[in-house]
């Protein structure tokens, strides 16, 4: 990794510069944080199967029309994807009473909703990451009133598309964390989903038992937590090339 130049790193993943103008190289890291990074820990394997799934729900979005930021997958850790000028907005849409949200309205967790909720959080490490609303977005312009109307518009239909993908393979989607970018080709500018969707930013829970499938084994100190990883994997029909085996070994792209 040391011969290509370092855009950025986060919490779960490390840019690259990529090969192509406005490209960048994401590579997954099997680093777990929760509660702001106030826990850290490993999840052996993770980034290679974050990298997987990742690119299955982009390239399964992108056959419905969703511009996304996904361009190929060059290897186990790493994907190529388009530049973008990401919005500092996070999108959260709730099915199904969980985590935060029981907590803050007294709900139950698991408790269905009467509708799909859609919450706004500000991107910010430093201030805990606050939700916010449509005001806050527009007036600080983080995004214009009509980019929010798109990002509304493919947000909603993105969780219909996933939550009945993953009905089908008996996994009941219960809420995920969506990113946008601006995407700029030459003099037009568009809106496209960008980040992951894995398991690192979506519950998901078996429809018959409820078993937590997702991030939260890790918040939680469960056990199982790189299994369950691998059970997504596992009904999606994508486990790396011979199975879950060696997690651990870093391939790149030099």
């Amino acid at each position: 990794m040391s011969r290509r130049r370092k855009i950025y790193e986060g919490k779960a993943k490390v840019l690259f510069e990529g090969p192509e103008p406005g490209t960048l190289v994401q590579y997954f890291k099997d680093d777990a944080t929760a509660f702001n990074n106030k826990k850290q820990g490993t999840i052996t394997g993770k980034g290679v199967l974050n990298n997987r799934i990742s690119e299955f729900l982009m390239a399964k979005l992108s056959e419905i029309g969703i511009p996304t930021h996904f361009v190929r997958r060059l290897n186990m850790r790493e994907q190529l994807i388009k530049k973008v000028d990401i919005i500092p907005i996070e999108i959260v849409v709730r099915n199904v009473a969980a985590g935060s949200f029981s907590d803050r309205f007294g709900i139950s967790e698991g408790s269905p909703l009467p509708r799909s909720i859609i919450e706004y959080y500000y991107k910010s490490d430093e201030l805990n990451d606050p939700m916010i609303i449509e005001e806050h977005i527009t007036a600080f312009g983080w995004a214009t009133p009509q980019e929010l109307d798109e990002i509304l518009s493919m947000t909603l239909r993105i969780n219909d598309f996933l939550s009945g993908l993953f009905l089908a393979l008996g996994i009941k989607l219960v809420d995920f964390k969506l990113e946008f970018g601006r995407l700029y080709e030459g003099d037009d500018v568009r809106i496209v989903l960008a980040d992951e969707i894995s398991p690192d930013n979506c519950r998901l829970w078996d429809i018959k038992t409820n078993e937590k499938l997702d991030k939260d084994r890790f918040r939680r100190d469960l056990d199982r937590v790189e299994e369950a990883y691998q059970e997504v994997a596992r009904r999606l029909g994508i486990l790396p090339e011979g199975g879950p085996r060696d997690f651990t070994r870093l391939d790149t792209v030099q």
